[in-house]
């Protein structure tokens, strides 16, 4: 990347933003957006997402139009049940293409997720320029399918050319959420908003934004240790989760230094009062974490395509970035690790300094860049 951002085009740019499905997805991709729209305010945007996924909700709400596609996910178990969704695909590929042709972007965005694939499809059927956001450091198949027509794949990790043609990848690193600062008044605001002893050790814990089983039921099975700890613990269990883990709320049964919520809004101030995190290992959320220099005890998911979390936590713990937590030993593992290594100030220390320095800043506006490329080339005559 040079220092001098590509010159604008001449016009105010189109933008499809596809996929969605997870929090790992729309975050990047309402990043993505905000960075468009400083850059060309009166840009176009039209998010394409899965009827039905969070998406058709987050979307809306961060103030962008979204439609919805009929697609849903091969079912690896129930091979049966892939009736119903290889028909859900095909209705999805020939909306995805009236929705190209009727909408006519710029630039089509790829960011994962099921609906990023029908439209990319239909993006390369009409000779629109296609831009492939890869989160992860394992590339799934459906995105080095895409990767093989995507004129540019932007990506977080190194060595990325085992999945994608390597004249055709830029490392942008991961876009994070642009209110993720940490700062003394966020940290003291922080102290208020979740009721929290700035004299006592903070431990956040997040399972995604559904929630995650696992980490749910080994902080259950702590209790009885954390409630007699000095530390207190910001714990996001998910909207799958809430309803059961408010039933043990109402029977008395979280400790009180045990705050619960479903779905932290204001991740900033979580951050800002996190001495440690306890996290699945999203690609999302290791950026997050490396550009806040935030030690993390990461939890990989085994419920995930091609085990990919384990990749990216990998990538950390290999450079002594971040301790790993196997999902199957978790539950007996662990919050004794966390509570040990959250009062070991000098490893505390030491994990900070090694993610900060994986971190890539300013991802967002530099994926911005390659979309100005990729305007300039297709305005330049065949």
């Amino acid at each position: 990347m040079t220092n001098n951002p590509p010159p604008l085009p001449s016009e105010q740019p189109r933008f499809i933003i596809s996929g969605g499905g997870t929090g790992g997805h729309i975050f990047p991709a309402l990043s993505i957006a905000n960075a468009i729209k400083e850059r060309w305010p009166q840009a176009a945007i039209l998010f394409v997402g899965a009827e039905d996924r969070m998406e058709m909700e987050r979307v809306p709400a961060a103030g962008y139009e979204i439609v919805g596609l009929p697609i849903d996910g091969f079912d690896r178990k129930n091979m049966f049940k892939n009736i119903s969704v290889s028909m859900k695909l095909l209705k999805s590929i020939s909306r995805a293409k009236r929705i190209v042709n009727s909408f006519r972007p710029d630039v089509v965005i790829g960011v994962g997720g099921y609906a990023s694939a029908p439209v990319l499809r239909a993006a390369v059927a009409a000779r629109i320029p296609t831009l492939l956001q890869e989160q992860n450091s394992l590339a799934g198949m459906t995105n080095k399918w895409l990767g093989k027509k995507a004129n540019t794949i932007c990506v977080a990790y190194e060595g990325m050319e085992q999945f994608f043609p390597k004249e055709r990848i830029v490392l942008t690193g991961n876009p994070c959420r642009q209110d993720l600062t940490i700062t003394p008044e966020s940290i003291l605001e922080g102290y208020h908003f979740f009721n929290l002893d700035p004299t006592k050790k903070t431990i956040l814990m997040l399972g995604g934004s559904l929630g995650a089983r696992t980490l749910n039921d080994s902080i259950i099975r702590a209790f009885p240790e954390i409630e007699e700890s000095d530390v207190q613990i910001i714990w996001q269990c998910g909207k799958y989760y809430y309803d059961e883990m408010m039933e043990l709320s109402v029977a008395g049964k979280i400790p009180e230094n045990v705050k619960l919520f479903d779905f932290v809004s204001r991740m900033d101030l979580a951050y800002s009062v996190a001495d440690l995190v306890i996290s699945r290992a999203g690609a999302g959320s290791i950026s997050e974490f490396s550009i806040l220099g935030k030690p993390v005890i990461l939890v990989p998911s085994p419920n995930v395509a091609e085990d990919h979390q384990t990749k990216n936590a990998m990538a950390l713990v290999q450079k002594n970035a971040a301790i790993l937590v196997a999902d199957n030993t978790a539950e007996s593992q662990l919050f004794s690790v966390a509570l040990d290594l959250v009062h070991n100030s000098a490893k505390l220390i030491g994990l900070s300094a090694n993610i900060i320095r994986l971190a890539e800043h300013n991802s967002a506006d530099r994926i911005v860049d390659e979309l100005t490329k990729l305007i300039n080339l297709k305005k330049q005559p065949s």
